[in-house]
């Protein structure tokens, strides 16, 4: 059974397409991977099909009583709400029928025997719906939900307002898990989540009775859960059946017979212009070189295959730090409240160190504390010599309304408009890119323009927070490329330790320090 028909779909901003005459479909038991390198329009897809974006053609047709559940990071969470209210609210339709059920019951006493027999029979149905969504487990399956994604270690009675933005991703995710609709859509749903939950959330996904379309980069937990891929490529959608893998090897084999049956072709037009040349002129064979001629008119030219420009980063290197990066000495780290014990850590040149630990422990502010950025509760921060600091934040800023041009500029005054498009096209981002505004940009165009900055000013020490979340596949491995080749030293918060074996020497587990555990 079809549960969504997309027909004919096309969609741009300006002159740039995003979409051309694209179909899908999404069948009951599906397990969607949308996948495309960053600024493919996956999100915008996402976006239309939920009507929250019109598209300039195309319908977009979903079954009758259809229960779209969408994990949207945008969501704003209201104030005074505890934590267990924002994932109770996840059952408001049936404390709604609950409410009825006792109305109906109230009013039993004072009905007609006809009303009586209407109310038992609604009555009846409100009561195998309540039985059948477990409405009597709804505390036990809060907490299940909870414990599963850290939230737990915050305490349920806790303001949603005091959270981190990645806190709040993880009440939104909890959210929309115990809503159980009828399809999941899913943008980047790990970005915020430490191994232990993406591994829950691996397992939750697998066995969803339930179909799902899922936007994610992050290929081990996108190959587990998937078993078909819509891949979104220069202003088309294909579908692949079976996982990311699968995708994978069909689509290089795809890639290679286009190139074998382009050159081919290109072979066989080159021959046959030449023998048009040599032999139009000439009585005796100018019917044959017509003859050619024509079957060159009338040739569907194969079209080369147009390579992505990938991201080459490089990073500029100063002068060699001193020997000690930082010292701190009894620091204790937070806003009004501590979110660390007393720290006394030590980082030396050279030493390329990972930040890892579930959301909300203090990871961020650990980093801001180091630049200074945010004053110390108690303790200090000693910084070493010779210090020449990149730091990478994990967003953007949404109310900025410069372009990409502007924003390069404003760190590099002295650049001229050529360095700068250079600069940005190396990033793996095309002129239509860099002449838009930053914030209409996806999270991974807008991480690449922040990755500019950073590879452009000459440095020793790199405090990199979160740099791989939205990167798609290619930035993802040309980053680890650069950080690894990198001879300064590295202090970087990540959740992903297949991007950083073989590039750490350290891994400080937070945990250990934090006391938001």
């Amino acid at each position: 059974m079809s549960i969504l028909n997309v027909e004919n779909l096309s969609h741009g901003f300006g002159d740039r397409v995003i979409f051309e005459d694209v179909s899908f479909r999404l069948l009951k038991d599906e397990h969607i991977g949308l996948i495309g390198a960053n600024g493919e329009g996956k999100s915008t897809f996402m976006n239309i099909i939920i009507g929250k974006l019109m598209p300039d053609a195309g319908t977009i047709e979903w079954a009758k009583n259809i229960r779209v559940g969408y994990l949207d990071q945008h969501t704003v969470l209201q104030e005074g709400m505890t934590i267990r209210e924002a994932l109770s609210s996840a059952f408001d339709f049936l404390y709604e029928l609950e409410a009825r059920m006792n109305a109906l019951c109230d009013q039993m006493g004072e009905a007609s025997e006809e009303e009586l027999t209407q109310y038992m029979e609604e009555l009846g149905t409100i009561q195998d719906l309540l039985t059948q969504h477990d409405f009597y487990m709804t505390d036990v399956r809060v907490e299940e939900v909870a414990r599963a994604l850290g939230l737990m270690e915050l305490g349920l009675d806790t303001d949603v307002t005091e959270l981190s933005g990645g806190q709040r991703t993880k009440v939104l995710l909890g959210k929309l898990l115990l809503e159980k609709p009828d399809i999941l859509l899913l943008d980047e749903p790990t970005n915020y989540l430490d191994a232990n939950h993406i591994e829950w959330l691996t397992r939750y996904l697998r066995d969803y009775e339930n179909a799902f379309i899922l936007i994610s980069h992050d290929i081990p937990f996108l190959n587990e859960v998937v078993n078909i891929i819509y891949h979104m490529d220069q202003t088309k959608l294909e579908r692949y059946v079976g996982n990311y893998y699968k995708f994978e090897e069909i689509y290089a084999a795809k890639k290679a017979q286009h190139e074998a049956a382009y050159n081919r072709q290109q072979k066989e037009i080159a021959e046959l212009k030449d023998f048009v040349a040599r032999n139009k002129a000439r009585a005796s064979t100018r019917n044959m070189a017509m003859s050619r001629q024509k079957k060159l008119d009338k040739m569907e030219v194969i079209e080369k295959v147009r390579e992505k420009p990938k991201p080459e980063f490089h990073f500029k290197e100063a002068r060699a730090s001193g020997r000690y990066i930082f010292t701190t000495k009894e620091l204790v780290i937070g806003y009004e409240s501590a979110l660390s014990n007393p720290l006394n850590l030590t980082m030396e040149r050279g030493q390329k160190i990972i930040l890892t630990g579930a959301n909300g422990i203090g990871k961020t502010t650990l980093l801001k504390s180091i630049l200074g950025l945010i004053p110390p509760l108690s303790g200090n921060v000693e910084l070493g010599d010779y210090l020449e600091i990149g730091y990478f934040e994990q967003e953007t800023d949404q109310s900025v309304t410069t372009t990409c041009i502007e924003e390069i500029w404003s760190v590099f005054p002295s650049y001229t408009q050529y360095e700068v498009r250079s600069a940005l096209a190396k990033c793996g981002l095309t002129t239509k890119h860099i002449e838009s505004m930053v914030k209409v940009l996806s999270g991974g165009e807008q991480a690449k323009v922040r990755l500019c900055k950073l590879i452009n000013k000459p440095t020793n020490i790199l405090l990199l927070d979160e740099p791989t979340n939205h990167l798609d596949v290619d930035a993802k491995a040309e980053l680890k490329r650069a950080l690894t080749t990198y001879q300064g030293s590295i202090l970087m918060v990540c959740h992903e330790p297949e991007f950083y074996d073989g590039l750490a020497t350290d891994v400080w587990d937070c945990s250990h320090w934090s006391t938001k555990l």
